[in-house]
């Protein structure tokens, strides 16, 4: 894929994880000075990194971060069946061990750590902080999914005949529902490029999906307090897909110090890429402003790694 602008630099890698899928990885880097932080995207449901997520990818990179995307097992242009989710677990594990292996090289060690992501990619910036509490220094949440909407909640009958028909017919198309498109993307321009994009799926949720999912959301609702995270929480006030009542519990009920939650009045559920551009303008703006102040902060993780550092050498120089 072609960057249009010289001062972006674009590059794309296909990885193994540790059951051999193979998964597609990308990212964004200011071409004229080093990266301040890095940003790592996280995908919706159905959706993938290269075309849906490159607009939110360029205003970050032209803030001057680093910014690294993946697409998850059977999204975009990584292996697996299309919209299947066989283990969100799993997912959680390829993306965090692709962001660790890129914050853990030499030239990144030194900067910030932020995940991104929306609504299925919020869950997932939630189970990756709770996978590692200490490695990430804040998060992006937009729209997360940390709790379904009571209008795209099936009927717990339903819930119980589907989870049932899953341990045989795990990729079946059969889970009935609304049409996530015409209610996640406002502008009418953005819905007709994920309908026409071959990297999005379109069809109805496969059954193991739908159990992961729901099984992700029931989980995290219960988990909200073990948020310790510093993090900026973003919500479109007219969101149909998921709740922003629910954001609003994430952010109460969070244990982080450090939190900040924005309600935008009129605006639907895709903020990042779907919203009218002056929508986003004003969105994006919030977004980069929260993680220079981040930055300003100073990076309390450093200051505990070194203190921690430190005290090894103590030790070991009195032993």
């Amino acid at each position: 894929m072609a960057i249009e602008d010289a001062n972006v630099k674009y590059e794309e890698e296909f990885i193994t994880n540790s059951k051999g899928v193979k998964l597609f990885t990308c990212r964004w880097l200011p071409v004229d000075c080093e990266p301040k932080a890095l940003v790592f995207l996280n995908h919706g449901y159905a959706m993938e990194c290269s075309f849906s997520m490159k607009g939110p990818a360029m205003r970050l990179v032209k803030a001057r971060f680093g910014v690294y995307g993946i697409d998850c097992q059977g999204h975009g242009k990584s292996d697996g069946v299309q919209g299947y989710i066989p283990s969100f677990s799993d997912l959680v594990d390829d993306s965090s061990d692709f962001f660790t292996s890129v914050c853990e090289k030499q030239e990144n060690k030194n900067k910030l750590r932020v995940l991104l992501g929306e609504s299925m990619g919020g869950a997932m910036v939630l189970r990756l902080h709770m996978k590692k509490p200490q490695f990430w220094d804040g998060g992006v949440l937009v729209a997360p999914m940390c709790k379904l909407s009571d209008d795209m909640k099936p009927p717990q009958i339903v819930v119980s005949i589907l989870s049932h028909l899953t341990r045989i017919i795990p990729t079946w198309r059969i889970v009935p529902g609304q049409d996530i498109i015409e209610l996640a993307f406002r502008d009418p321009k953005i819905r007709e490029e994920v309908r026409n994009n071959p990297l999005c799926y379109k069809g109805r949720v496969r059954l193991q999906t739908a159990n992961e999912l729901y099984g992700v959301t029931t989980n995290l609702e219960t988990r909200l307090q073990e948020v310790k995270l510093p993090f900026f929480l973003a919500h479109g006030g007219d969101d149909k897909v998921t709740d922003p009542t629910a954001s609003k519990l994430l952010y109460e009920k969070a244990s982080s110090t450090d939190k900040t939650f924005k309600l935008y009045p009129g605006m639907w559920h895709a903020l990042t890429y779907g919203e009218f551009s002056e929508n986003t303008d004003i969105v994006f703006a919030d977004i980069i402003t929260w993680i220079n102040e981040k930055i300003a902060q100073g990076n309390s993780r450093m200051e505990r790694e070194q203190k921690k550092n430190n005290d090894e050498s103590s030790k070991k120089n009195a032993n």
